[in-house]
């Protein structure tokens, strides 16, 4: 059986460090999960320890790679997609379907809860 696909978007609120745990959670729990940082949260905790943690690459530009488009790889892929901390503004900009950033666009394209 394949192990479940989590996305973890994070966002830069102080509390972005508590994400850590959630992500060993879910791994302990057998789930393959997909950091997805915003800019912000990535000066509270960095690319390389989500990476490090999950075993999984991270990615943070919408448009890093010409071959593929991420957002529609990351988003349609997962079975279940968690943003925590989850900042007013990401609450806003998903609340009104702006999509600036790879974790916006992420959740446009999720076919999950």
């Amino acid at each position: 059986m394949a192990k479940p696909k989590v996305v973890l978007g994070v966002t830069g609120g102080i509390a972005a460090y508590k994400a850590c745990e959630l992500l060993r959670r879910f791994t302990e729990s057998g789930h393959d999960v997909r950091v997805v940082p915003t800019d912000s949260a990535l000066h509270f905790v960095g690319a390389a320890t989500w990476s490090a943690l999950s075993g999984n690459p991270v990615s943070t530009e919408v448009w890093e790679s010409v071959h593929e488009v991420p957002h529609v790889r990351i988003g349609q892929g997962a079975d279940l997609v968690v943003v925590a901390p989850a900042t007013a503004d990401m609450l806003a900009k998903a609340a009104h379907g702006l999509a600036d950033d790879l974790l916006t666009n992420t959740l446009l394209t999720a076919r999950c809860p």
